[in-house]
């Protein structure tokens, strides 16, 4: 069974655009021996639409490019680069193609949808299309989405202005060994299936190869990373993709002289503990043992 997969963007299918001016090019899907992750990366034309809708299973969303509208029951939403979101299982929801180009946005889906079931999404009836509003993270009736900005992972640019743009503590900037995180969509944005963040490895940044009880997916945005599963070695740069499903050994290191960034996925959402296993540690206990008079 697969343990890991890569995706090239320069391999990546050029998918026609529907009827309606979407596509969507899938990087993991229940083919793939997936249970948890269906990540891809959508595309809508400024005249295009996506129809009402509702999935049974939970979708997060960051905005990579371009500029579009999301319908739901609450509202509508303007979304512009940097814009993420969580979309709960069974919430109705629509997009519209906004602005003069091509929006672009990375989407993960848990569990995986499943074609036996019809992609598990059911159309629904036609949803209010309101005059679209900018997302206002600091505005509880936005609670489902946020912002990301790049300076956001500098750990000396954490001002109370930039700060301002984060929902919550939740989104603290998390650093070290050359490596800053940033949380997105959690549980206490209200996500219970997965996990989305950003991930920024400086120029000597390494995470030393270990596992997780759950699938993970990376996306890179900036800079090239030599990313090792199971064994492998694959040097990835932007517009890549790779999966690691639970239990596949992995880690990472820089492999250029400038930062390299990442959008990340989680899923199922991680344990409290042992949500890492790290082979350095067994290998110093076998290391120990063997020393062990």
């Amino acid at each position: 069974m697969t343990s890991f997969l890569v995706r090239r963007v320069a391999n990546a299918p050029d998918l026609p655009y529907d009827l309606d001016g979407f596509r969507r090019r899938a990087v993991v899907a229940e083919e793939d021996g997936s249970v948890h992750t269906g990540f891809g990366i959508c595309e809508l034309r400024p005249d295009g639409v996506v129809g009402p809708h509702v999935h049974s299973y939970e979708e997060t969303f960051h905005m990579v490019s371009g500029t579009v509208i999301l319908d739901v029951p609450e509202g509508s939403y303007l979304l512009e680069e940097g814009d993420y979101g969580l979309l709960p299982t069974g919430m109705p929801h629509a997009w519209r193609g906004a602005g003069d180009t091509v929006a672009r946005w990375a989407d993960m889906r848990a569990p995986v949808p499943r074609a036996r079931y019809g992609y598990d999404t059911q159309p629904v009836p036609a949803l209010p299309a309101r005059h679209p509003v900018r997302i206002d993270v600091r505005d509880p009736r936005t609670r489902l989405f946020g912002h990301f900005e790049r300076a956001q992972m500098d750990p000396g640019k954490q001002s109370q202005d930039l700060l301002a743009a984060s929902a919550s503590m939740r989104t603290a900037l998390l650093v070290y060994s050359g490596i800053t995180v940033k949380m997105m969509v959690d549980a206490d944005l209200g996500a219970v299936s997965s996990t989305m963040f950003m991930v920024q490895y400086a120029p000597d940044g390494v995470a030393g190869t270990h596992d997780h009880p759950f699938e993970e997916t990376y996306l890179i945005l900036e800079g090239t990373v030599d990313a090792t599963f199971d064994g492998e070695r694959h040097r990835l740069g932007p517009g890549d993709a790779a999966w690691a499903g639970a239990g596949c050994v992995h880690g990472f290191a820089n492999a250029g002289d400038t930062p390299v960034r990442w959008l990340e996925t989680q899923a199922p959402q991680p344990p409290s503990r042992h949500s890492y296993r790290f082979t350095r540690d067994w290998d110093h206990l076998r290391t120990a043992l063997e020393e062990k008079p």
